[in-house]
């Protein structure tokens, strides 16, 4: 859903899908999940320093300027 909104938005986004990942590259994308959102939950979002945790249409349409 979440990249579904970003295309359908026009919004330019890299993204990394962690299930294909393995090995020390898992590793480290894992720490520093936790590190911005002190737990596992996904998709986690960065936009400049905010970090949304899950699929959040109006805080995205808010933070992205969407609406």
């Amino acid at each position: 859903m979440t990249k579904a909104f970003l295309k359908d938005n026009n919004v330019d986004f890299e993204y990394v899908d962690v299930d294909l990942l393995t090995g020390k590259t898992r590793k480290d994308v894992l720490r520093e999940i936790y590190r911005l959102t002190g737990g596992y939950s996904f998709p986690v979002i960065v936009i400049g320093e905010t970090v949304i945790v899950g699929f959040n249409k109006d805080r995205l349409e808010k933070e992205l300027d969407c609406a």
